[in-house]
């Protein structure tokens, strides 16, 4: 019979309850897919940091493009590639260096959540031992998305806070948002799935039945 319990009772080395590591690893999944979701909108969203809303003109940075928009006498947004050569140029070279830092660090978040997709799917249709011993590998990489996308919030939220190219009235916005979300997100997978690891004993068998005549 299965056990009813939600985690192991009774010094039981087996265990068949309902919360198996199984379990774990495709709730978890799941709030990975969300925070690789949350990822990559952050970057195809030109939103990072943006003139206060309300406004009859604004601008807004993304990653890869600056939009600017206006609501008189049409509400019309133009998008262009940036940072641009001139963008690059004199004293504004630092500022450059570092927002495609950004950009890059963001690109790699996506590579490291790829390869944390790919260590879900080995685990989760590799067998019992794949699920006893993936646990490391798995958190490692959840861990290295998290602060890889805290070092690219850290420098956008510094950049906002010490550039001349955001005066007064700019703001952290949708995408900064997002990236904040999803890192958190992923922080928390990784507590969770080492949590599991360490707490859950080893899944399924079986139990040795009391001999009546004891």
């Amino acid at each position: 019979m299965m056990d009813v319990h939600l985690v192991p009772v009774g010094g039981r080395r087996n265990y068949t309850g309902f919360v198996t590591k199984t379990i774990v690893y495709a709730a978890t999944l799941f709030l990975f897919l969300t925070s690789f979701a949350l990822t990559l909108a952050s970057i195809i969203l030109p939103r990072w940091i943006s003139s206060l809303k309300g406004t009859s003109a604004g601008v807004s940075y993304g990653l890869h493009y600056r939009c600017f928009s206006k609501t008189t006498p049409i509400a019309t947004t133009t998008c262009v590639r940036f940072p641009q050569f001139d963008d690059c140029t004199g004293d504004d070279r630092q500022f450059c260096s570092m927002w495609r830092t950004i950009g890059f660090l963001m690109s790699f978040a996506v590579v490291l959540e790829g390869m944390t997709l790919m260590t879900y799917i080995v685990i989760l249709t590799g067998g019992k031992q794949m699920r006893e011993s993936g646990w490391r590998v798995l958190s490692l990489f959840l861990v290295l998305v998290a602060l890889v996308q805290c070092a690219s919030m850290a420098l956008v939220s510094y950049l906002n806070d010490n550039d001349d190219h955001f005066y007064l009235g700019f703001r952290l916005d949708d995408s900064f948002i997002m990236c904040t979300v999803s890192w958190c997100l992923a922080l928390f997978t990784a507590a969770t799935v080492v949590f599991a690891a360490r707490v859950l004993p080893s899944e399924g068998g079986y139990e040795l039945i009391a001999d009546p005549d004891d």
